[in-house]
């Protein structure tokens, strides 16, 4: 039976030490005046090129980055898989936005396929559209491409030839790859790339995955255009299914740029819009793959329950629960206990190339409701079951 409050499977990999390490940087995220300073240290030390490592390394790094290179991911993935979980390796490198950073990001995920088709552990490959080009070009092409320059109408070719290419490699190797979402300026360009990606790509399954931020209360209508789109043109869908990353500046770039607030009007009903999308996904799973990466317990629980209600096989490869290395153990290891497909991003990447994408997790760790509390609660507990 599935028991999100199993700590005994949840924390099952975790030696005393780790557990220990754990429950004291929680201690810390708890608090959002700390990681709001910790923010403005970070970015300023980034700035002044500073080194980090001997205070992030020991921290938030252990707990949420998998290493800096493939190789060192290599432990965690063996690790996971020990435990029924598979790993999605994202290479993590933010904020490198020169043409020999969008080169080396470029390099770094093909090598990032080439290392999932080699390794049963690992589920998915996975990237980043925003890192293989300039903010301004890809908000351009998003908004308002009749404005690009000829430099930039050709910056923005080779974007659609990287993200192409990731995509065909992906076929070719047979490793499914997830296309992260974006900033809602930078959306559109995305969307019609990983269209055309998945008509060219998914003729036999489903390779390439669109993700929906279901915080966005237009993604329903995207869904089912996807839908349509792929009976039309013969093709299997793959969805991956998140909340959402910008909401705050979402919402100011809208003030800001006088257009609709894209975000739903609150939380009940961005929850409503995830469990929505995830059951018009199994209703039509035959045609469709899943991709359902949320740290919220009523979704996994609503998925799982619905999966059997359906008669679907927990172990379908068409369906995967996901979830953030260092985060929501309880889920991860107890939906895998239970015979569930179920996959931890991995990223990596050197500690001040992965800083941004640090100061994100303390962020939603601090701002998220519940999800710090319920992080120490459980490690607190399952401390207590070991000293008895």
């Amino acid at each position: 039976m599935l028991d999100f409050n199993n700590t005994e499977i949840a924390f099952a990999s975790k030696s005393d030490g780790e557990l220990r390490n754990a429950l004291m940087l929680f201690n810390v995220l708890k608090h959002p005046f700390i990681v709001k300073a910790g923010k403005l240290a970070g970015l300023t030390a980034l700035k002044l090129h500073f080194p980090l490592g001997w205070i992030v390394k020991p921290t938030l790094y252990r707990q949420f980055v998998g290493g800096e290179t493939l190789e060192d991911c290599r432990r965690h993935v063996d690790a996971l898989q020990a435990k029924g979980v598979k790993s999605t390796l994202d290479y993590s490198a933010e904020s490198r936005q020169t043409p020999r950073g969008i080169a080396a990001t470029f390099a770094e995920t093909l090598a990032s396929i080439d290392f999932a088709a080699a390794n049963a552990g690992i589920a998915y490959a996975v990237f980043k559209p925003s890192t293989l080009v300039t903010d301004e070009v890809l908000a351009k092409a998003s908004e308002k491409r009749e404005a690009l320059s000829t430099e930039e109408e050709q910056a923005f070719r080779e974007f659609r030839d990287r993200f192409m290419t990731l995509c065909r490699k992906a076929c070719d190797k047979g490793v499914r790859i997830l296309v992260d979402a974006e900033d809602y300026c930078f959306q559109d360009a995305i969307d019609e790339f990983t269209d055309e990606a998945m008509r060219t790509f998914n003729k036999e399954r489903a390779i390439v995955f669109a993700t929906l931020q279901m915080y966005r209360h237009d993604r329903m209508d995207y869904l089912r255009r996807i839908y349509d789109d792929s009976l039309a043109a013969g093709y299997y869908p793959g969805i991956k299914f998140v909340r959402g990353a910008y909401m705050e500046e979402e919402r100011k770039r809208a003030a800001e740029m006088n257009y609709p607030d894209p975000i739903c009007k609150d939380k009940a009903a961005t929850d409503a819009n995830f469990d929505e999308g995830v059951r018009f996904v199994i209703d039509r799973i035959d045609r469709m793959e899943l991709f359902a990466g949320t740290h919220n317990e009523d979704s996994n629980s609503k998925l799982a329950a619905l999966m059997d209600e359906k008669g679907i096989a927990r172990n379908t490869e068409r369906i995967y629960f996901a979830q953030l290395l260092g985060m929501s153990d309880n889920i991860s290891f107890n939906l895998a206990h239970e015979g569930y497909n179920v996959t931890k991003y991995v990223p990596y990447a050197k500690v001040k190339d992965v800083l941004p994408y640090l100061i994100r997790r303390a962020e939603e760790n601090t701002s998220i409701a519940g999800q710090t509390s319920r992080e120490l609660r459980m490690l607190k507990a399952e401390r207590q079951r070991r000293r008895h």
